[in-house]
């Protein structure tokens, strides 16, 4: 039977790159893959556009990844965003930077990230193996047993698995790489969403969906303590609200939610007017513009389809002229602009959302290899791993950087 150096399980970036640097230092590689492509769930990402990596520097991408991020810094230090751009500009591929240091393929189309990564494996002579599930993985001395569903025997002395997580199933992200690094001994820590929008108990937000409020400030309250958000664009949903903030902060959030139940969200509608500077405005408006319709004159800090679902939460009648508002009803609306509660009671399924937080612990893999601490010859790469990152290219960064690192390390 043959034997090769590596098995490499799942053919996403984390896979096919630790199989391309396994390859180019010499080893005999094959990339097992369950579906009949590959990059299937990265021809999803940035809605097809592929949001490859960031330009932030090292600091920032482990900040990225919260409180355990420095388990990245050899990682992202050994391949690096920029060593990702140039590895596809030196395949033919060049890219563009947008808002926020995201960087795209400057085809926008990822078809065209994936043909490159097609196009290497070939080169190398990684041999890919496709319609391949894995079933088990059994550990023999210097050896590893691979057989599928379907009893196709791989033997390797080394193996990567990047599998993904649990999010798109439909692409083959089943969790089946937990239950293989499970059976092995490994701990599998919580499996939780990440960038996922999030369920809103208030009946008003889910009547007003499609609609997108600009800028606003946005905090976390819960247990008396308040947690300040980014500013940004809140998407009303028919369920809740999602939009780049909420998407970005929803793994810490979710958190929360395990700990505290129901949170609530404080839209600031004004974050650059202090709540001093707001109440003095209203003051002068009301008196300068006293015969003003109330609903017209919210039009200034408002979408007009939101005034008159608000002012029904505070009992205002819309139609009433400013010098017809009382002290306690001007000072109630000043409160509302720039803190207007609603109530976040859950998220929703994991299988809904863009990566998954959780996975293999990072206290039984090797920073410096990606090796794990339990069984010698064996290998983590990508969503895998437990943790996530946020939004604008840092997940997809991971996956190429730690599976260089595998690769790197396994063909040694």
């Amino acid at each position: 039977m043959e034997i090769y150096d590596i098995a490499v399980i799942g053919a996403g970036p984390a896979g096919c790159m630790a199989a391309i640097q396994g390859a180019q230092n010499g080893a005999k590689v094959i990339l097992l893959e369950r579906n009949d492509k590959i990059g299937r769930k990265l021809l999803l990402t940035a809605n097809g556009r592929c949001n490859l990596t960031n330009t932030s520097n090292l600091e920032v991408f482990l900040e990225k990844f919260g409180r355990r991020g420095s388990f990245y810094r050899n990682a992202f230090s050994e391949f690096s965003n920029h060593d990702l751009m140039d590895f596809f500009k030196t395949h033919g591929l060049e890219s563009k930077e947008e808002e926020e240091g995201r960087v795209f393929p400057f085809t926008e189309r990822a078809e065209s990230v994936v043909d490159i990564l097609k196009n290497v494996l070939a080169e190398c002579g990684v041999k890919i193996l496709y319609n391949y599930r894995l079933e088990h993985l059994h550990k023999r001395p210097n050896i590893f047993k691979l057989s599928s569903t379907d009893n196709q025997l791989i033997t390797a002395h080394n193996a990567i698995i990047a599998t993904g997580g649990v999010t798109y199933g439909f692409t083959g992200s089943t969790g089946d790489g937990f239950t293989v690094a499970e059976l092995l001994g490994h701990h599998i820590t919580d499996l939780k969403p990440g960038g996922v929008p999030l369920l809103v108990r208030e009946e008003w937000v889910h009547q007003l969906k499609g609609v997108t409020l600009e800028n606003v400030g946005l905090s976390i309250g819960y247990g008396g303590k308040k947690i300040s958000l980014p500013d940004g664009n809140l998407l009303l949903t028919h369920f809740g609200i999602s939009g780049p903030v909420i998407l970005d902060m929803s793994n810490m959030i979710v958190d929360l939610m395990d700990k505290h139940d129901d949170l609530k969200l404080y839209i600031d509608f004004k974050p650059d007017i202090k709540q001093e500077a707001m109440g003095v405005q209203l003051m002068e408006d009301f008196k300068n513009h006293s015969k003003k319709i109330l609903k017209n004159y919210l039009k200034k800090y408002l979408p007009n389809s939101m005034i008159d679902p608000l002012l029904k939460t505070l009992n205002l009648d819309s139609q009433k002229k400013l010098n017809q508002i009382t002290k306690k009803e001007r000072l109630q609306l000043q409160e509302t602009l720039k803190a207007l509660p609603i109530t976040i009671s859950g998220h929703l399924p994991l299988n809904k959302a863009m990566v998954t937080c959780g996975g293999v612990s990072k206290k039984e893999i090797d920073p410096q290899t990606m090796e794990s601490k339990r069984v010698n010859g064996l290998y983590f790469a990508g969503e895998i791993i437990a943790g996530c990152g946020r939004r604008g290219g840092y997940n997809l960064q991971q996956a190429f950087s730690t599976g260089y690192v595998a690769g790197n390390n396994a063909s040694r």
